[in-house]
Order: C-alpha cells, then structure tokens, then sequence
C-alpha cells in the first residue's frame, strides 16, 4: 500500500506515502504508482540531503500543506523512502497525488 493513513481517530490527520525517488532528473514530476511505492522523480542531486528536500517540496506542494509538515521518516540515503505528511488523510493524499 503506496499511502496509509498514520493518526488514530480524535488527533489530526496524518498519513505516510512510500515512495521510489529517483534524484537527478530533469524535472520535478510525480510519476505514479510503481508496485507497492509512488515514482517521484527530482531534479535535484542526491547530496547532502537536496533530494530529500526536493521530494518533500514537490508533495508539499502537490498535498496543500507546508514544507514542514512532510518529513522523510525512512530511506533518507535510499531511493525508496517512507515520508510522513501531517494534516492529510489518505483519502486527500490519493486525491490530490492521483
């Protein structure tokens, strides 16, 4: 399952997407599912954590909420990667993301 939602009922929404990343693109874009995963592809490098802050931009942008409420949870030095969004249910972040 590429998003599930994270936040037991009664606290705000959160969710985790499981992702393949793919750095050094051409450009920012979010593929679609791959497997178990969502293929996002990023143009910045992986080095010193650029990726990781671009991948985390892109959904934030993408999801309508603040670069700092996505965090790459797992996978920080790998392409597959567990992001955590809050103020998203999984409902939203198929919505938005599809």
């Amino acid at each position: 399952m590429m998003i599930e939602d994270e936040a037991p009922s009664g606290t705000p929404p959160a969710c985790r997407i499981h992702l393949k990343v793919v750095p050094g693109s051409r450009r920012d874009q979010i593929v679609g599912p791959l497997g178990e995963r969502l293929k996002v592809k990023v143009a910045a490098p992986p080095e010193d954590g650029r990726a990781n802050a671009a991948v985390c931009a892109l959904l934030a942008e993408r999801l309508g909420v603040s670069t700092r409420a996505v965090a790459v949870i797992a996978g920080v030095s790998s392409p597959e990667k567990t992001v955590r969004v809050e103020g998203v249910t999984k409902a939203t972040a198929t919505a938005r993301l599809a």
